[in-house]
C-alpha cells in the first residue's frame, strides 16, 4: 500500500505550490516538475525563479554549504541580468547584489570586493616590473564609474550559502549531501539518489544541470564531453591568501606613477601576465585574496610530477615583483593549500536532450581570463527559465527551444574560446596582447549597449553577430600566420591598425585610441 502525503507551505504566497512525497517499502520518493542538480549560485537562482513562476522545484546538492569555491568576479552584463531577474521574478532582495554600494548597505556580512574594471600588467623574467609614461606594459579598462556603482568580486562560499538560505526560506525542497547515481527515462525522469536524507528516488518531468561540471550529464544521459574541440589549453594552480601586499604599494616602491589611472588596480580583476601564462588576483574587503596561476600547457610541459607548491615557487620566483608581493602572504585556512588542476577546457557535445538542459557552466568551460563565467551562466539561467515558462505545456515546442538553446551555448563557448586562445598565443608580447584583448572588450561593450537599449542580443558577448564573429575569425587567422616567436614592430603596428579599423562600427568606447595610452575610463555602460 502506498500513502501519499501533501505538504503545504506556510507562507501564503506558496499555498498553491505543492510537492508530493510517496512512501513505499520504507523508501521515500519525491516528485516535482523540475529537478535541479547543483546548489551553487546558478542552481539556487534557477530554483528560486522557477518557484516564483509557479513550478514545483526540487534542488539537489552533492555536498553542503558553506564550502570553499574559488573567487569569481561579476561584470556589467552579470549585474544587468541580476537586476532583470530580480524584477521579473519578484526577487526584490537580489537586486542589491548587482552593485558594490547597495551590496554593502544591505548585506555587509556577505564577503565581496570592489571590481572597478580589468587591469593587466606584463612582467618579464628576471626583471622587476617596469613601464613608461605611455603605459606600454599596462592596460586598465574601467567597467564602472565609481566604487558605489562598481561590479564585485564574489566570495563564493558566502554568496552560495546566502542563496541556499533563500531557497529554504521560499520552501523549496532542498537535499544536500545527496548524490545522483542514475536516471531512468520513462513517463517521468526517475533519478536514483544516495542521501543522508531518507530518500532513494526523485521523479521529475524535467532536469536542469547546474553542477558546473560535465561528469553527471555524461553518466546520466550518455553525452560525452570533449577537450579537443576547444583551442585553449590551460591549467591552474590556485588558492586563497591572507596578508597579500597590494599591487599599488608595490608600484609605489618601484616609483611607478598611478596619477592617470582610472581607478585603484587592487579594486579590480587584476591580471599579471607572464611568459608561462597569467595570474589572477581578486581582493575581498576582509583582506583575503583569491589568487590563481594559469599556465599555458602548450608552453609548460613536463611539470606534471612537481607538486603544486614546487611549481608555484619555481614560476613565481622568476618574477621579482611578484615574488616580493607574496613574500609575507600566507595561505588562508580555506582551502589551506595550493590546488593544482589538469586541463580545464571541456565542452559537452550537446547542452540539452530529452527533458534535460545544462546551464552554460555545466555545458563547458574555457578559462577565467576576462571574467566571463558568472555573466555567461546568468545568461543561460535567463534563457532556460524563459523557455520553460513559455513552452511548458507544449512538450514538442519545448524540446525544439532547448535544442536551439544548446546550439547557442556551444556557439558562445567557441567564441569565448577563440578570444581567450588568441590571448594565450600573444601573452609574451604585450602590444599584441593589448590589441587582441580589445576584441573581447568590443564584444562585451556592444552586448551591454544593445541590452540597455532593450534590444537584448540572442547570444552572450554578441556571439550571434555574424559580422563581429567574422572580425574575430579574420584577426585570429592573421595571428596564426604571424611569426609569434619574434614578431617585428612593423607587424604588431600593422595588426593593431587592422583591428582598430575592423572594430570601428562597434567601437563606441575609443578602444585602441593612442591618446588613451592604455588607460580606458569611458567604456562604462550607464547602468
Amino acid at each position: 500500500m502506498r500513502l501519499q502525503v501533501v505538504l503545504l507551505y506556510s507562507h501564503p504566497k506558496y499555498l498553491s505550490n505543492i510537492v508530493t512525497r510517496e512512501h513505499k517499502h520504507n523508501s521515500e520518493i519525491w516528485s516535482c516538475d523540475i529537478m535541479i542538480a547543483g546548489a551553487g549560485f546558478a542552481g539556487s537562482l534557477s530554483a528560486l525563479a522557477l518557484k516564483q513562476s509557479g513550478f514545483e522545484v526540487c534542488l539537489v546538492e552533492k555536498k553542503s554549504h558553506p564550502r570553499f569555491t574559488i573567487g569569481e568576479s561579476s561584470t556589467p552584463i552579470a549585474d544587468m541580468i541580476l537586476r532583470d531577474l530580480s524584477v521579473k521574478y519578484s526577487l526584490h532582495w537580489l537586486k542589491p547584489l548587482s552593485r558594490y554600494g547597495t551590496w554593502q548597505e544591505q548585506y555587509p556580512e556577505i564577503q565581496c570586493g570592489i571590481k572597478r574594471g580589468f587591469s593587466y600588467y606584463k612582467h618579464n623574467p628576471g626583471q622587476s616590473f617596469s613601464t613608461d609614461q605611455s603605459h606600454n606594459n599596462e592596460l586598465l579598462v574601467a567597467a564602472s564609474a565609481s566604487d558605489e556603482r562598481s561590479d564585485t568580486n564574489w566570495f563564493r562560499a558566502d554568496v552560495d550559502s546566502f542563496l541556499v538560505k533563500k531557497v529554504r526560506e521560499y520552501g523549496i525542497p532542498y537535499f544536500e549531501n545527496t548524490e545522483i547515481t542514475g536516471c531512468i527515462l520513462d513517463e517521468k525522469l526517475t533519478f536514483s539518489v544516495q542521501s543522508s536524507e531518507s530518500i532513494s528516488k526523485i521523479k521529475a518531468d524535467f532536469y536542469i544541470d547546474a553542477t558546473g561540471g560535465s561528469n553527471l550529464i555524461a553518466s546520466l544521459f550518455n553525452v560525452n564531453a570533449s577537450h579537443d574541440s576547444l583551442l585553449t589549453n590551460s591549467r591552474a594552480i590556485y588558492s586563497h591568501f591572507d596578508g597579500l601586499e597590494t599591487w599599488s604599494d608595490q608600484l609605489e616602491k618601484l616609483n611607478i606613477s598611478r596619477s592617470d589611472y582610472p581607478y585603484n588596480p587592487d579594486n579590480s580583476a587584476l591580471h599579471h601576465l607572464i611568459d608561462e601564462g597569467w595570474i589572477w588576483m581578486l581582493r575581498f574587503k576582509t583582506g583575503r585574496t583569491s589568487v590563481g596561476l594559469m599556465l599555458d600547457q602548450n608552453k609548460n610541459k613536463g611539470n606534471e610530477d612537481k607538486t603544486a607548491e614546487e611549481e608555484w615557487r619555481s614560476i613565481i620566483g622568476k618574477y621579482p615583483s611578484l615574488w616580493e608581493l607574496f613574500e609575507l602572504a600566507s595561505l588562508s585556512d580555506e582551502p589551506g593549500s595550493l590546488v593544482k588542476t589538469g586541463r580545464l577546457q571541456r565542452s559537452l557535445i550537446r547542452a540539452a536532450g530529452d527533458r534535460w538542459v545544462a546551464l552554460p557552466h555545466s555545458a563547458g568551460f574555457v578559462d577565467p581570463l576576462h571574467s566571463t563565467g558568472i555573466a555567461h551562466t546568468l545568461t543561460g539561467i535567463e534563457k532556460v527559465i524563459e523557455i520553460l515558462v513559455a513552452n511548458w505545456k507544449n512538450k514538442s515546442r519545448l524540446q525544439k527551444k532547448v535544442q536551439r538553446y544548446s546550439y547557442g551555448v556551444l556557439e558562445e563557448l567557441r567564441f569565448i574560446d577563440k578570444l581567450v586562445d588568441g590571448c594565450y598565443k600573444v601573452m609574451p608580447h604585450f602590444r599584441l596582447f593589448n590589441t587582441w584583448s580589445i576584441l573581447y572588450f568590443t564584444a562585451a561593450i556592444w552586448y551591454e549597449q544593445r541590452r540597455l537599449k532593450g534590444d537584448r542580443p540572442t547570444h552572450f558577448l554578441s556571439a550571434g553577430n555574424e559580422e563581429l564573429r567574422a572580425i574575430v575569425d579574420q584577426s585570429y587567422q592573421e595571428l596564426k600566420d604571424m611569426n609569434l616567436t619574434d614578431p617585428s614592430a612593423q607587424e604588431i603596428t600593422a595588426f593593431r591598425e587592422c583591428v582598430r579599423q575592423r572594430i570601428e562600427p562597434y567601437n563606441i568606447a575609443g578602444l585602441l585610441d593612442p591618446k588613451a595610452r592604455n588607460m580606458y575610463r569611458h567604456t562604462v555602460a550607464e547602468l
